[in-house]
């Protein structure tokens, strides 16, 4: 397995001591610094890719609506790491494909061939903001986004009429570094949509944060069967790359002394990080929702709210990855079996100090990277792309 990094953009956690927007503003800009920084250590101990999101409207959890300009600045920071666009929004609304096979190309060529491009179709609070159905309608939106995207990437010049894009002949530049360009990936919350990446030929970018692991790796073995049934029927990939990698998240924090972290920051962290993803489902996803819908993500969220879900839990069921490295190592093994190839490591989150995530990269870098390298790699990205 390889160790990837995730990164959200949290500003640190209000109130703040200044009136609005000082108070926002300051936090936001300390969050880049910070992850910028921290990024950058990363490039020299071994960590394989940096995925940066694109999120909308997400007030106080994530300030990257703009992954294509945060991934254009590491790639001139950056020499060793891999950059992920973790994801780009496909569904024409939220930014024409045309677009996006400019801003993603471009990264491509910056970085000499370091991209890997993720897409997805987010969920109701961002689509319905920008006009996107918040339905099964999406999905057909988003195939049409990615062939067009690809037909971009490989044909000297295209054009395109159909019910959801019309554009007219045009030669689309630049053109992507890696031949014939970047791998692609699906970010998938449900099976079915795991299912979808592997018919498609598509990397399947999954998480852990609220399944035990188990039930992730039976996911991701629906994954590995619809990847067999496409080849045996002779589908062919929805674009040029066939990527059969599985990447899944979750909260990562590596320490020297567990007792002190604990007390210090680690919990609360942990707490506040599920506490607000309740908060913000309930208030912003929540009313978007069928009742079937509302009734099977409810009950979680309101005892994640009445403080009912132990943070113990998430530990002990290895929901998340925190621990000293023999306690990480072990954990990450866990997702290793399970059939995980990059675990994307999620280390900027609550009110874990800058200084101590620096110290759990080095951690992770030092003493748990070098025995994952020791067991070795389904798939190495650069060797597949090599060949």
């Amino acid at each position: 397995m390889k160790l990837d990094l995730l990164y959200e953009f949290q500003p640190k956690i209000g109130p703040y001591d200044e009136p609005f927007p000082y108070g926002q503003k300051k936090a936001e800009q300390a969050t880049y610094d910070e992850a910028i920084a921290e990024i950058r250590f990363a490039d020299t101990l071994g960590f394989n890719t940096v995925w940066c999101v694109e999120h909308h409207f997400r007030d106080g959890r994530s300030a990257c609506p703009s992954n294509e300009v945060v991934l254009g600045a590491l790639s001139t920071i950056t020499e060793n790491l891999r950059l992920g666009f973790g994801v780009s929004l496909m569904p024409p609304g939220f930014q024409h494909p045309a677009r996006v096979a400019e801003k993603v190309a471009t990264v491509d060529v910056l970085s000499h061939g370091r991209v890997e491009w993720g897409t997805g179709r987010s969920t109701p609070m961002e689509q319905l903001a920008f006009g996107v159905p918040a339905d099964d309608r999406s999905r057909d939106m988003w195939r049409e986004a990615v062939e067009f995207v690809v037909a971009a990437w490989t044909q000297e010049s295209l054009s395109w009429d159909s019910d959801l894009i019309t554009f007219p002949e045009r030669k689309q530049c630049p053109k992507p570094y890696q031949d014939p360009h970047p791998p692609a990936w699906l970010a998938a919350a449900s099976a079915p949509s795991a299912v979808a990446a592997g018919k498609l030929g598509f990397g399947l970018l999954s998480f852990a944060l609220m399944q035990p692991v188990e039930v992730m790796a039976d996911v991701i073995n629906q994954y590995r069967a619809a990847q067999l049934e496409a080849e045996i029927e002779g589908i062919q990939p929805l674009t040029k790359v066939r990527n059969d990698r599985v990447g899944a998240y979750t909260l990562v924090h590596c320490v020297d002394d567990w007792d002190t972290a604990v007390h210090d920051y680690l919990w609360d962290s942990i707490s506040w990080w599920y506490r607000h993803l309740a908060e913000f489902t309930l208030q912003w996803e929540a009313p978007n929702l069928t009742p079937e819908e509302q009734a099977e993500v409810f009950p979680l969220l309101q005892g994640i709210l009445a403080g009912e879900v132990d943070v113990q839990n998430y530990i002990d069921q290895d929901m998340i990855v925190v621990g000293t490295p023999e306690q990480c190592l072990e954990k990450i093994i866990r997702y290793d079996e399970a059939g995980v190839d990059q675990l994307l490591c999620y280390v900027q989150f609550g009110r874990v100090p800058h200084e101590q995530v620096l110290r759990s990269l080095e951690l992770l870098g030092t003493q748990v990277i070098p025995e994952l390298e020791k067991r070795g790699h389904r798939v190495d990205a650069r060797a597949a792309l090599a060949g």
